[in-house]
């Protein structure tokens, strides 16, 4: 009896100091925290999995770190930059658009376009020239005289 006490007080002071740890959040402030771990990456997870859905020890304690930072009042970018100081930018499930990670974003854009204007090239050098046939035909499919005589015109320059 005397251990099931022990036992049940040592649960539940566990659970006293694990709540008097965790910050007290608004619910605009939750859904900002939330917001923000969705953003960010698991460290360990292959996946690239978000701290948010992750259930490694290491996104356990990031997702508390978000919280009290949220609780503190620090702004987004502050809460991004501290975790890529921390843990590289890799963390970032949307990483900044500039230096190095400019060519990240650009790439795309890039390959794009060049399929786009070998297409056009690949187009444009295959389509055959429009060429007149040397006797004109009708709708009957026979020798046409007087549609003959207009082309010989037009090539001569219109000269009768």
């Amino acid at each position: 009896m005397r251990r099931a006490l022990l036992l049940t007080g040592a649960l539940l002071g566990g659970a006293v100091t694990l709540a008097q740890t965790a910050p007290t959040l608004t619910p605009a402030q939750e859904a900002r925290a939330l917001a923000i771990e969705k953003n960010l990456r698991c460290p360990l997870c292959d996946t690239g999995e978000s701290i948010a859905d992750s259930r490694s020890t290491i996104a356990v304690k990031m997702r508390e770190s978000v919280r009290e930072q949220v609780a503190q009042g620090r702004g987004d970018s502050d809460i991004y930059v501290y975790f890529s100081q921390r843990y590289g930018n890799f963390v970032l499930l949307d990483p900044p658009k500039s230096g190095r990670n400019l060519l990240l974003w650009g790439a795309p854009l890039a390959a794009l376009a060049a399929g786009g204007g070998v297409l056009w090239a690949f187009l444009r050098r295959s389509r055959p020239a429009a060429t007149l046939p040397d006797e004109p035909l009708n709708d009957a499919g026979g020798f046409d005289p007087y549609l003959a005589q207009v082309q010989r015109d037009t090539r001569r320059g219109g000269d009768s």
